[in-house]
C-alpha cells in the first residue's frame, strides 16, 4: 500500500485486487478497465467524453508533473469513471499550471488511487482483455468480495449506447480555433452530430475553415438538412457503436443525397455501420498517443492518438461501397474507411490528438477541400 492518504481498493472480474492510497474523490465507482499509454494528457483523458463508462490506467509511471489548467478541459466535465496510476507526482512544476492533479480529482468527483503495481495490471489487461473493475475510495471497512459481486454485476459495455449521456442537450455554435483563431470569414457551414465530441476536435474544425453547428446525437436528417450545411461531421463518443441505431438510417441517408462526410472513432463506426458493415468488440482495445497507422494508397505512416474499444470488420464490408484506406500498423485492424462512389471518409483514430502527436491533422485540411469539391472521396 502507498503511505500517506485514505486506503483504497481496486477489485477486478476476475478476482485479482490491489490497495493503494486514494488520491481523488471518496466514493465507489464501477467501470470498464482499460489502460491507456500516453506519457501526457491526463486531464484530455480524464474529460473526454469518449471515456463514458470507463477506468483509465495510466502506464507512464508518474502523473501529474505539470499540474491541471482549466484550458486543457475536453469537455465541461470528467467521464472517466475512475484513475489509477503507479504514482502521483509529489510536486507540480509548470508555469501554466493552476490546480494540482489532485486538487483538480477532489474538485471533479473522480474515485482515483495510486500505490499499485500498474504494470502487473496492464499485463493482465492485455492477457485476459478489458475487465469490469470496481474501485472503492476511502469508505472505511470493505471486503474484496463484495466489490467483486459488484464489478460481476457490471453490464458489459457491448450492446449499450453511452451516447445519450453525453451528448448536447440543444444545439449550439462553436467559434473557437487553435490557439484562439477566429472562424475565417468564408467559414463552410458544418453539422457536427455530437456523440461525444471533444472541444480540440471543434478547434480543428473552425481552423481548416468550418463554422461548426454542433446537434444532439438524435437530430434527424430532415433537421440537418433544414441548416443546409455544406458538410457534415461525425463525432468520437462512449459504448457500442452497433447500439446507436437510430444514428445509422440518418446517416446513410445524409451520406447517399450526397454531403460531404467525414467520421472520427465513433463516428467512423457508425458511418461503416449506416451501410451494412459490421463492427466488434476488441480485446483491450487501443488507448494510447502512439498508434502507427498505415495509409495503403500511399504508403504514408503517421503517429496517431487512439482510443476506442470496438473496431470495424474488414470481412463485413463487401457490398457495402466502403473500402478500407488505412491500417493499424501495430495489428492490421482497421483505421479508415472512405465510400468508392459517395463523397464520405473517416478514421479509427484521432487526427485532433489532445493528447498526441500532430501527423494526421492534414485530415481536416482534406475534408474542407473535400467539402469545397476540390478533392475526390478517394484520397481522404
Amino acid at each position: 500500500m502507498a503511505r500517506g492518504g485514505p486506503p483504497a481498493l481496486l477489485v477486478l472480474e476476475d478476482g485479482s485486487s490491489f490497495r493503494g492510497r486514494s488520491i481523488g474523490a471518496p466514493g465507489r465507482r464501477a467501470f470498464e478497465l482499460v489502460f491507456n499509454t500516453s506519457m501526457t494528457g491526463y486531464q484530455e483523458i480524464l474529460t473526454d467524453p469518449s471515456y463514458a463508462g470507463q477506468g483509465v490506467l495510466l502506464t507512464y509511471p508518474q502523473i501529474g508533473n505539470y499540474g491541471c489548467r482549466a484550458e486543457f478541459d475536453e469537455s465541461d466535465r470528467c467521464w472517466a469513471e475512475a484513475l489509477v496510476v503507479r504514482e502521483l507526482a509529489p510536486r507540480v512544476s509548470s508555469w501554466a499550471a493552476e490546480e494540482s492533479l489532485g486538487e483538480f480529482l477532489v474538485r471533479r468527483g473522480v474515485v482515483a488511487l495510486d500505490g499499485v503495481d500498474t504494470r502487473a495490471i496492464t499485463l493482465r489487461l492485455r492477457e485476459r482483455g478489458a475487465q469490469r473493475a470496481v474501485l472503492s475510495a476511502d469508505e472505511g471497512d470493505v471486503t474484496v468480495e463484495e466489490l467483486l459481486a459488484e464489478a460481476r454485476a457490471l453490464p458489459s459495455l457491448e450492446g449499450r449506447d453511452l451516447t445519450g449521456r453525453v451528448t448536447c442537450r440543444s444545439p449550439y455554435d462553436w467559434t473557437e480555433g487553435l490557439d484562439g483563431e477566429a472562424p475565417a470569414a468564408d467559414a463552410l457551414p458544418l453539422v457536427v452530430l455530437d456523440f461525444g465530441v471533444k472541444r480540440n476536435i471543434l478547434r480543428n474544425l473552425v481552423s481548416a475553415g468550418f463554422a461548426p453547428r454542433v446537434l444532439p446525437a438524435t437530430t434527424s436528417a430532415e433537421e440537418v438538412r433544414a441548416l443546409r450545411p455544406a458538410a457534415l461531421f461525425l463525432s468520437n463518443g462512449p459504448g457500442d457503436p452497433a447500439a446507436v441505431a437510430h444514428a445509422h438510417g440518418v446517416v446513410r441517408e445524409l451520406v447517399e443525397s450526397g454531403l460531404p462526410t467525414f467520421g472520427i472513432c465513433l463516428g467512423h463506426q457508425i458511418l461503416a455501420l449506416a451501410f451494412g458493415a459490421r463492427t466488434f468488440k476488441m480485446k483491450f482495445g487501443h488507448h494510447g498517443a502512439n498508434h502507427p497507422v498505415l495509409e495503403e494508397v500511399s504508403g504514408r505512416v503517421d503517429i496517431a492518438a487512439h482510443n476506442h474499444g470496438f473496431a470495424v470488420d474488414p470481412d463485413s464490408l463487401a457490398g457495402t461501397g466502403l473500402e478500407v484506406t488505412h491500417l493499424n500498423a501495430n495489428d492490421d485492424t482497421v483505421a479508415g474507411l472512405r465510400h468508392v462512389a459517395l463523397p464520405a471518409f473517416g478514421v479509427q483514430y484521432h487526427p485532433e490528438a489532445g493528447p498526441g502527436p500532430h501527423d494526421p491533422r492534414h485530415l481536416f485540411r482534406r475534408f474542407h477541400e473535400l467539402a469545397r469539391g476540390g478533392v475526390p472521396a478517394a484520397t481522404p
